[in-house]
């Protein structure tokens, strides 16, 4: 399978070459075996629906976790509540994500249960966040990250079923070297911010707003490489509980625009 930047795409198991023709992500047609209407089977090949389905249900997850966490998490802010539960929810659903998604990885365990666990887990991260985040900007702000994100996801899906860009060697080398750039200038800036060391792209100035917009922009092309490793696991015959990987790595990627749009939103409220 082609590189990418999204961890959870990395070096998986090829599936059964019988089921090659498996239509994917950028092509359609009605009873094509891409739309698999045959009973399912534990073995039977993941289609387009699996993983339309699986991701549409982690979504779910996510949603109704963190509106559930952010009424919380705005009622303690401004209940006059103490900070500590936050912290503690903040913290807490951050290590309890991570765990989980290096165990999908490091394991590659396309898991129904431990995909759906990440989303609830990821959800109150994120409620968490968007709960302090209207309490400081507005209740308006969480809605419009989330239109935001919808918006990008959409956006490219049409790109890459269309055809409009072409997921190439070169592309995906330009935008993995993009992601790991990014990805380095932010663990820079949070090192040296611990010594006093601004370099702005955090700031909330002109350089954080332009730093924002580029590194949306990243995520944003990495929708393009998860979807096509996603079509390559259906061409490629892979069984349909893989779908519940594919759906993890997607998942992943939203998490990341999420809150990079917004942290964006917030620049330009202050601003």
């Amino acid at each position: 399978m082609r590189s990418t930047s999204n961890p959870a795409f990395r070096n998986l198991p090829r599936g059964n070459a019988a089921y090659g023709q498996n239509v994917g992500f950028n092509q359609s047609g009605y009873g094509q075996p891409g739309y698999d209407q045959r009973t399912p089977t534990a073995d039977r090949p993941m289609t387009v629906d699996d993983v339309v389905v699986k991701t549409g249900l982690s979504i779910g997850v996510a949603l109704l976790t963190g509106v559930l966490t952010a009424i919380w998490a705005r009622v303690q802010i401004t209940g006059g509540g103490s900070a500590g539960p936050l912290y503690g929810v903040l913290i807490g659903s951050m290590l309890v994500g991570l765990v989980i998604s290096l165990v999908i990885i490091f394991k590659q365990l396309p898991s129904g249960p431990l995909t759906l666990a990440y989303s609830a887990v990821e959800g109150v991260f994120l409620g968490a966040i968007t709960g302090v985040f209207q309490v400081a900007f507005g209740s308006g702000i969480a809605l419009q990250a989330l239109i935001g994100t919808a918006g990008v996801f959409v956006a490219m899906l049409v790109v890459y079923k269309t055809g409009a860009v072409k997921v190439t060697p070169k592309l995906t080398k330009w935008i993995i070297g993009a992601t790991a750039g990014a990805v380095i200038l932010m663990v820079a800036n949070l090192l040296l911010s611990m010594f006093g060391v601004d370099m702005g792209i955090r700031s909330g100035g002109t350089i954080a707003i332009l730093f924002s917009l580029l590194v949306i922009g990243i995520a944003a092309f990495n929708f393009l490489l998860d979807f096509d490793m996603a079509d390559k696991m259906i061409r490629q015959g892979m069984p349909a509980k893989w779908a519940w990987y594919a759906a993890f790595g997607l998942m992943t990627t939203l998490v990341w625009l999420y809150l990079e749009i917004l942290r964006l939103l917030s620049y330009l409220q202050r601003s």
